[in-house]
């Protein structure tokens, strides 16, 4: 018989859980768990086992989901010292405890999430992509960057070209999930310019728009972003 405190098995389908920080700067009083999950040894009965919904969808939709919650799970325990599974609201966002702000982020056998008090961290958005091939980032360009952000990207190499999308991308959708638990307004890729990225793995955004009285048309924040393994990760994050 296990312990009272002690955890089920760990899924299958994931990797034990990584405390590592990725990206340039850690934050003070941030906690981010990361896993690596293959949907092809996905065991339905890890959902109950872990206390954890089972999602309608195929396997993979199934397993990125059974995998980011996990991560959730252990870094709440990790914060406040209770495990919980954030619930999911009717806008599909992730429902934290009381006095909780976080981020889950999952694509590509890759799942993370970032928590911490709100006493400290206003707001946190962290994504996950792969990056880009050249044809489908110049697919996409005109959609994800601005007029300003396109100036001077037909002249850069398919890969630099491909390796922009994908970072802009990718820190517009931190924005967003730092953003949206604030305004609860719904914005979108013209609606943010990225006016600085540096070799070091920084960044910071503009709002282009007025989302409320506070996150007002040229409103700045800061982001930081990391390469690894064909993977590209980003994190935005508000003080309080």
């Amino acid at each position: 018989m296990r312990g009272m405190n002690a955890h089920p098995p760990l899924p299958r389908c994931c990797t034990a859980l990584d405390d590592r920080w990725p990206l340039p700067r850690a934050l003070a009083g941030v906690h981010l768990l990361s896993t690596r999950f293959d949907p092809a040894l996905l065991d339905p009965e890890d959902f109950p086992r872990w206390g954890i919904p089972t999602p309608r969808g195929v396997s993979k939709r199934q397993a990125e989901f059974l995998a980011g919650r996990l991560c959730a799970r252990q870094a709440l325990l990790r914060l406040t010292g209770a495990p919980a599974v954030p619930t999911v609201a009717a806008d599909r966002s992730p429902c934290w405890p009381a006095g909780v702000v976080g981020s889950i982020t999952h694509g590509a056998g890759w799942a993370g999430v970032v928590v911490a008090h709100q006493q400290a961290w206003r707001g946190l958005g962290l994504d996950i992509e792969q990056q880009l091939e050249p044809e489908r980032a110049d697919r996409l360009a005109s959609e994800i960057l601005t007029a300003d952000e396109l100036q001077g990207y037909a002249a850069l190499p398919a890969v630099q070209r491909a390796q922009r999308v994908t970072l802009t991308f990718s820190l517009k959708e931190s924005l967003f999930k730092a953003l949206y638990p604030l305004v609860k307004r719904r914005f979108y890729f013209q609606d943010a310019e990225l006016v600085a990225c540096d070799a070091s793995g920084f960044a910071r955004l503009r709002l282009l728009t007025e989302l409320s009285s506070q996150w007002r048309h040229g409103a700045e924040l800061e982001g930081q972003f990391s390469a690894f393994d064909d993977h590209l990760l980003t994190l935005v994050s508000i003080p309080a």
